[in-house]
């Protein structure tokens, strides 16, 4: 059945996490169309209020469709030896400065075509489906090419029209200096301002532009250029920062008004300021800090005192966070970074949709969009509390239940 043909559905007696908080006592939930169109305390329901619905559910707890606001979804290859290599006591710079790390996925990448591309990310997208994702941002930037780099973005737009998820797409060129730029990383930033960022907006592929502002990747001038051209030509602005070092990558992001700065485990208040002055997002990633073997805490105390909003993603990518269960990240959100079970799970909704520059999203309010989950479990802090697969009994998407059992 069309989407736009879904009939109105009606859920009753639902505990609701509304992306902020959860709501105080049982409720019901009507849907007409592709929106929420009731939301009304259990009490006080009138069943005239939804005259002709289907009944689609009854009990359980109602979220936000998740949004997985940060991932590199798209890549060929894998990197398990890296992983035995750090385990082995080998670092990720050190396997970085050798010529893995990134560089061994974008040699995999390159040699893929797009349909082997689809092939390989298809399953990737369906697990973060199955765990209850409405919404996912793919990355690009394990091509380094200008032929490449949009290669991934098709890819990413392609994925988006093959499964029922709304995907937004974010050029992220300024990932690491390609070999054939050795010693010339300002002509590769050239490259990423004047020829990728203008061929992305032209083709229609890119929704938001990132950088690598890190010690291994681009400074923060270098970045700035990115920055620039990305505002010249209209798109948002995203930046991986601080995450191995303190560049000042997420003040100077924050300066371009970033949607986010994502990482952020040595951001200093200076950084946590300015990213408060300019309603910059922070996108925490407990996956890539859990394979690495972090020990710094991203600044959660700095965080809440200036009421930075907190995002949570997967950062599914083949070397740091090879992970595509986001329900494990609030797991990981609170157990290792210390967030509540509530701020994990509106990191994983409101917030990561406002990380997108989709405020409309990851809400459940009437004429928010109908992106919804039903979760077999009694209170909304169990999708943070226990790791177990199976507890989505709906995924309800623009409306349509496209998960259900």
């Amino acid at each position: 059945m069309p989407l736009s043909d879904c009939p109105r559905r009606l859920w009753r007696e639902v505990t609701v996490f509304d992306g902020l908080q959860q709501l105080p006592e049982p409720m019901a939930v009507l849907v007409e169309g592709e929106q929420v169109a009731g939301l009304w305390p259990e009490r006080d329901f009138d069943p005239a209020l939804a005259a002709g619905a289907e009944e689609a559910g009854r009990g359980g707890v109602m979220t936000p469709g998740l949004v997985d606001c940060h991932t590199h979804l798209v890549y060929a290859g894998d990197r398990a030896g890296e992983f035995e290599q750090r385990l082995e006591g080998v670092s990720y710079e050190e396997i970085a400065r050798a010529g893995g790390g990134i560089l061994s996925t974008v040699r995999a990448t390159r040699a893929a075509d797009e349909d082997e591309l689809v092939a390989t990310s298809l399953p990737r997208l369906d697990a973060l489906l199955a765990d209850g994702v409405t919404t996912v941002e793919i990355k690009s930037g394990y091509g380094l090419t200008l032929a490449d780099e949009l290669k991934m973005l098709r890819v990413a737009r392609r994925l988006g029209e093959l499964r029922p998820v709304r995907v937004t797409t974010t050029l992220l060129g300024a990932h690491a200096l390609p070999p054939e730029y050795a010693g010339r990383a300002d002509d590769y930033v050239a490259l990423v301002c004047e020829q990728m960022i203008p061929a992305a907006v032209e083709a229609g592929l890119a929704d938001a532009v990132d950088v690598f502002c890190e010690g291994i990747g681009f400074s923060p001038a270098q970045c700035e250029r990115v920055y620039q051209a990305a505002s010249t030509h209209g798109l948002a602005i995203k930046a991986h920062a601080e995450q191995l070092s303190n560049l000042g990558g997420s003040a100077l992001a924050a300066k371009y008004g970033a949607l986010s700065a994502d990482h952020v485990e040595y951001l200093d208040e200076a950084g946590v300021q300015a990213m408060a002055e300019a309603g910059t997002v922070a996108v925490l990633l407990p996956g890539a800090f859990h394979v690495l073997r972090e020990t710094l805490v991203p600044p959660i105390e700095l965080l809440r005192r200036y009421g930075v909003p907190m995002a949570v993603a997967s950062d599914a990518n083949p070397g740091t966070s090879p992970i595509c269960m986001p329900s494990l990240m609030a797991n990981l959100a609170c157990t290792l970074l210390r967030l509540t079970p509530r701020e994990a799970l509106a990191g994983m909704t409101a917030h990561a949709a406002r990380a997108l520059g989709l405020p409309e999203l990851g809400r459940i309010a009437v004429g928010a969009p109908a992106d919804l989950c039903l979760w077999d479990i009694r209170q909304p802090a169990e999708l943070a509390y226990a790791v177990q697969a199976g507890r989505l009994r709906q995924r309800i998407f623009k409306g349509a239940i496209t998960h259900a059992r």
